[in-house]
């Protein structure tokens, strides 16, 4: 199975003019679940169906798999995805020995403003690279803070939801010590949303506030 390894950049200026490559890009999620994601996307004349496995434990890369389609098949399988299809055009930008590829999206993903954004570092579970995803966010809220207007929004963090995931959290009891010990973590590293997924942590992290 093939790996996917990928960093994502909000870029600023004028690129186009730089590309030496283009093509149009409709996709849609049969499941957009976190750890299992299913894409069919349509590449000018061609589909594509794939299936992304989780991210590793510093959220840099994962498993794909990636099956081409005929035209038709990628429309059918089109009309089965959940709402939300995205329209957008690649570009691809070289600079040096790299290739970027730049999207511009439309629709209702055109133009979408700071104030529309959360910043979400794909963290692991206490004990399974959390401390990774700690530094990152610790990092972005610094930056946020010395001025830089795009890392400069609100911090959505799961580690509670993929601390859940571990084998520690098999534990009834114990899995609700690691929730609320990964929650608070999180907070204080700069979380401004946490999803939970046990309400006697809400409760009790309400209460530390």
């Amino acid at each position: 199975m093939a790996q996917e390894i990928e960093r994502k950049f909000l870029v600023i200026g004028e690129f186009k003019s730089s590309a030496f490559a283009q093509s149009h890009i409709v996709q849609g999620y049969i499941s957009s679940a976190r750890g299992r994601t299913v894409r069919v996307r349509i590449r000018d004349e061609k589909g594509y169906l794939t299936i992304k496995g989780a991210s590793n434990a510093s959220g840099t890369s994962r498993y794909e798999w990636e099956k081409e389609l005929t035209l038709s098949e990628a429309e059918e399988l089109m009309r089965l995805c959940e709402p939300g299809i995205i329209d957008k055009t690649r570009y691809l930008v070289r600079s040096g020995k790299h290739v970027f590829e730049v999207d511009e999206f439309y629709g209702e993903n055109e133009g979408l403003g700071l104030d529309r954004i959360l910043t979400d570092t794909d963290i692991g579970g206490l004990g399974y690279g959390f401390e990774y995803g700690y530094s990152i966010m610790e990092k972005i809220k610094l930056e946020g803070k010395n001025g830089d207007k795009f890392l400069n929004v609100p911090l959505i963090s799961f580690a509670a939801e993929e601390t859940a995931k571990t084998k520690e959290a098999k534990d009834e009891k114990l899995s609700l010590y690691l929730e609320i010990a990964s929650a608070s973590a999180v907070k204080a590293a700069g979380a401004d949303y946490i999803v939970l997924t046990k309400p006697e942590a809400v409760s009790i992290l309400r209460g530390l506030e």
